[in-house]
């Protein structure tokens, strides 16, 4: 038992190490967007979402090329799936808790619609992409690994269409920098400095995280499969939903949006490219159900944004999806 409460208390604490290194992370890479001059939905859909997503990546190359057994490998194709699902149905839910719990509704202003369209093509985009990825993961080909590169070159797509885009008004002011208060233009080198030590911080944090999860798996009685799809996504995801919740506490619902539309690419590419090249990338039952929820939910979110219906309470209702998934989960593991 006091291994456990000591597991608990890494947990809660490496929880709170994340959420401040998302802090001076946030209000770091918000003025390198602007030092770089590209834009904020460009900054939270690919320098955010990037920093972020990549300790998961990592993760995922690390299971899948390196892992010794082919359970190791296993669950790196699990973390390739679960964190989409995360994604798509956590991070979107936390963003709509926050509104409704600062009682405020996303605004109805042009740019806010316009940024909506634009969210939609990219969520169209993953669905695509998504889809192509689960079909691979039906059939067995001799040259099924070479299609990774297709994978990693859509991302690159992605980073590029972004970059040259439609420009679209800046959201709110960008506060002081952390590590420059005084300074009312701080440097790029200071803001570049914060940017990569939070994004350490992060990686280190999330990693002790991870490990207090798969330690407290087995007391609680769960398979590795089953906690690489279940909690472990909400762990490697959760620098992505502290960003959320810090830039909807700061009224940047756009950048908070972008992040996680972006994080969501780069999941649906760069892991499953690794996968791809390193595992047969053949998927059971409960990956199949990981990815039909994660369609739901996407498809889902590609029609609101489209439609520019958006709202509070139909973002924290995609957290549901995510209790669809668990209950699903656990029949088929109990069956």
């Amino acid at each position: 038992m006091p291994v456990i409460w000591l597991h608990l208390a890494l947990l809660v604490g490496s929880a709170v190490a994340i959420y401040l290194s998302c802090e001076l992370f946030v209000n770091g890479v918000e003025w390198v967007g602007r030092k770089l001059a590209v834009g904020q939905k460009a900054t939270g859909s690919i320098f955010a979402a990037f920093g972020t997503a990549l300790p998961e990546s990592v993760v995922t190359l690390v299971a899948v090329a390196f892992g010794a057994n082919a359970a190791t490998k296993a669950l790196g194709v699990g973390a390739a799936l679960g964190g989409p699902l995360a994604l798509a149905t956590i991070a979107y839910a936390t963003v709509g808790i926050v509104l409704l719990a600062k009682r405020q509704s996303l605004p109805k202003t042009s740019e806010i619609c316009g940024s909506f369209r634009i969210l939609a093509r990219d969520q169209g985009w993953f669905l695509v992409l998504f889809a192509a990825k689960i079909a691979l993961g039906l059939i067995a080909f001799a040259w099924k690994p070479w299609l990774g590169i297709l994978f990693l070159a859509a991302y690159a797509l992605y980073v590029r269409k972004e970059m040259v885009g439609e420009a679209i008004d800046e959201e709110g002011e960008a506060e002081a920098l952390t590590f420059a208060p005084n300074s009312a233009v701080p440097g790029t080198a200071v803001a570049l400095f914060q940017t990569l030590l939070s994004l350490a911080i992060i990686f280190v944090a999330s990693r002790l995280f991870v490990s207090q999860l798969e330690a407290l798996g087995p007391a609680l009685g769960l398979p590795p499969q089953l906690l690489a799809l279940l909690l472990s996504p909400i762990a490697t995801e959760l620098p992505e939903t502290m960003n959320a919740i810090i830039w909807v506490r700061q009224g940047k619902y756009r950048l908070a949006l972008a992040n996680i539309s972006g994080a969501m690419m780069i999941q649906t590419t760069i892991p499953t490219a690794f996968a791809l090249f390193w595992t047969p990338w053949m998927l059971d039952t409960p990956l199949i159900v990981a990815a039909g929820i994660t369609a739901v939910a996407v498809t889902i979110m590609f029609i609101a944004f489209g439609r520019g219906v958006v709202s509070r309470r139909l973002l924290a209702a995609m957290g549901l999806l995510y209790l669809v998934f668990v209950a699903l989960l656990l029949l088929l593991h109990l069956g």
